[in-house]
């Protein structure tokens, strides 16, 4: 399996807009993305503008197909000016 975790870093006006845009891509990846496990949002309670997530594909190209859906590409669109910081971490996850 593939995973992601993204550490997001907001600019200060746009955090709830942020959020609330964030869990609906969220629902809508595990909804319309038959390759995508998990996708969990996490918001820190100490940093009000980081916001974390992990997410679990069925392997790269169910990642791939997730980056070119146009329920992504709007998202990112929109969400991008948003953005202070955004870092992305890439694992293979491995069976125990």
């Amino acid at each position: 399996m593939y995973v992601i975790t993204v550490d997001f870093f907001i600019k200060d006006n746009h955090v709830e807009s942020f959020k609330k845009r964030m869990i609906k891509q969220a629902n809508d990846s595990l909804k319309k993305e038959k390759g995508c496990f998990y996708f969990d949002v996490c918001f820190d309670k100490e940093n009000i503008n980081r916001v974390f997530l992990y997410e679990i594909y069925e392997d790269k190209n169910a990642f791939d197909i997730h980056l070119n859906s146009s329920h992504y590409i709007n998202f990112n669109e929109e969400v991008t000016p948003w953005v202070k910081e955004k870092i992305i971490n890439k694992f293979e996850k491995q069976k125990l």
